[in-house]
């Protein structure tokens, strides 16, 4: 029963789409929050499928990684969408996979590997506003709780749910502006693709 309540809570928001698309993957999350109407998503955002091969389906070729977003129930927009990119070029395809969800007054915050660690960028596309932000070694939920100035022990004793919330209303108040570029100044300015199995044991 609970399963069918949470997947008509999700067809009834932004959500619905990219779950018929299969593109909501891995999910710590994927449920109503602990707040009234709204649902969240923490997981991986299918980007590119592979071409399946005799029917069957093989993984992604391309995923924006430790996504995480909320949707109102009702609503056909997200107003908060993170996640984490080994390239700004795949901030086209977070773009046209997000498509309709996307508006003008969402917060969208994409971490990517090759930005310049001193910078942070806003990008307009798709008309949207994408924050785009240098990633080291921390997390995005890390990376968030620094640039909303929340404390992690705080958020401890919260569950996925509660801590998704948080995170999602600091987000939707933060109006902290950067240097905007377009999305070709941004590829000129992007690093080389670090291998993300490069210094993995084998």
């Amino acid at each position: 029963m609970t399963a069918t309540l949470e997947r008509k809570e999700i067809d009834d928001t932004a959500f619905a789409r990219l779950e018929s698309e299969g593109r909501l993957l891995n999910p710590l999350l994927k449920a109503p929050t602990n707040q009234f109407g709204r649902v969240g998503f923490r997981g991986e955002l299918a980007l590119r499928f592979a071409p399946k091969v005799a029917d069957e389906a093989r993984p992604p070729e391309l995923l924006c990684t430790q996504a995480m977003a909320v949707a109102k129930v009702g609503e056909k927009h997200l107003p908060f969408f993170a996640g984490y990119l080994l390239s700004f070029e795949h901030l086209k395809d977070v773009a046209e996979v997000l498509g309709d969800t996307l508006s003008a007054g969402g917060k969208y915050f994409l971490f990517c590997n090759n930005i310049d660690l001193s910078k942070k960028y806003q990008v307009p596309y798709k008309g949207a506003m994408f924050y785009v932000l240098p990633i080291d070694e921390a997390t995005v939920y890390n990376e968030l709780l620094d640039l909303f100035y929340l404390e992690k022990g705080d958020l401890k004793k919260k569950d996925t749910a509660g801590k998704l919330d948080a995170v999602a209303d600091a987000a939707l108040k933060y109006d902290v502006t950067f240097d905007t570029i377009t999305y070709d100044e941004g590829l000129a300015l992007m690093g080389p693709v670090r291998n993300p199995n490069e210094n993995r044991p084998v």
